[in-house]
């Protein structure tokens, strides 16, 4: 599973979605989804985009967890 951690970054800097779209000139519905956790899939723009907005790393932005740690192990 792959883990978004924009809803936390923008909390702790206190941002809106809109605050982030008019500075970073984002698209509202592409951070909505990456807020969300809904987003199917991220261009290498707006990760550049939000890691020099935000000042940080991918790895800050986006996290891999295998199956286990993310309580959905599908064992059969």
């Amino acid at each position: 599973m792959i883990k978004c951690h924009l809803s936390r970054i923008m909390g702790e800097k206190r941002l809106k979605i809109s605050d982030v779209a008019r500075d970073t000139n984002l698209n509202r519905g592409t951070l909505t989804r990456l807020y969300h956790e809904t987003a199917e899939r991220i261009e290498l723009e707006v990760l550049d985009a939000l890691c020099r907005y935000f000042n940080c790393k991918i790895e800050d932005l986006i996290e891999y967890l295998p199956e286990a740690q993310t309580g959905q192990d599908h064992a059969e």
